[in-house]
């Protein structure tokens, strides 16, 4: 399925027991317009089986009962690549300071022994679309506490690393909430900008 666009997720289960033995799978895709390809191309088909595939769309569910999540930094990535290519697209850090008060907590230590450390990052970015013209910004700020037990320097720095690459990621995936794609068929004659339209700046 995944020559039709890219793939969100798939997903195999057993068939229930009162059905005959075999397998359904639910194949999510980025793109419905993807989805529905891979539809009318697979359904009624023997692709792999002996038996015909049944290939149904999902159900739409309405507005109030959906609750939609942001992509995580992996997924932007996977769905930047895949729509603008490996070097149509890049990220620029302008900022990731670090927003802790060890020193002031540790002070303090004495007042608010049951108050616990943490590591504070702030990240602020922007996404960058050369051949487009288009920048995104973002901002991303992750609290990462820190275990009383984690006083060694070398665990202190690998939680310190990855409070900062956390901060990157959500400040990446705040930034790719911003653009909004729209993919054309049967344009490969037309620029970038004709191609795809991101509702930010001047997009």
């Amino acid at each position: 399925f995944s020559r039709f666009g890219l793939l969100y997720s798939v997903r195999v289960f057993p068939n229930a027991a009162v059905a005959r033995p075999g397998f359904y799978a639910i194949i999510k895709f980025y793109s419905a317009r993807d989805a529905k390809r891979a539809q009318v191309a697979c359904d009624r088909k023997l692709l792999f089986q002996k038996s015909p595939l049944r290939v149904r769309l999902g159900t739409r569910y309405k507005v109030v009962q959906h609750q939609a999540f942001a992509l995580n930094s992996s997924q932007c990535q996977k769905l930047a690549n895949y729509y603008f290519g490996f070097n149509g697209w890049s990220k620029r850090i302008i900022k990731l300071q670090e927003l802790s008060d060890l020193e002031e907590r540790e002070n303090d230590a004495l007042e608010s022994p049951l108050e616990k450390r943490s590591l504070k990052f702030f990240c602020a970015l922007e996404m960058v679309l050369p051949s487009c013209v288009c920048r995104s910004p973002g901002v991303g700020i992750v609290d990462e506490p820190l275990d009383q037990l984690e006083e060694g320097p070398l665990l202190f720095l690998m939680k310190r690393k990855k409070a900062q690459k956390l901060a990157v990621q959500k400040d990446l995936s705040d930034a790719f909430q911003k653009l909004f794609i729209v993919v054309l068929a049967m344009v490969s004659n037309l620029s970038c900008d004709e191609k795809m339209a991101a509702a930010h700046g001047g997009c």
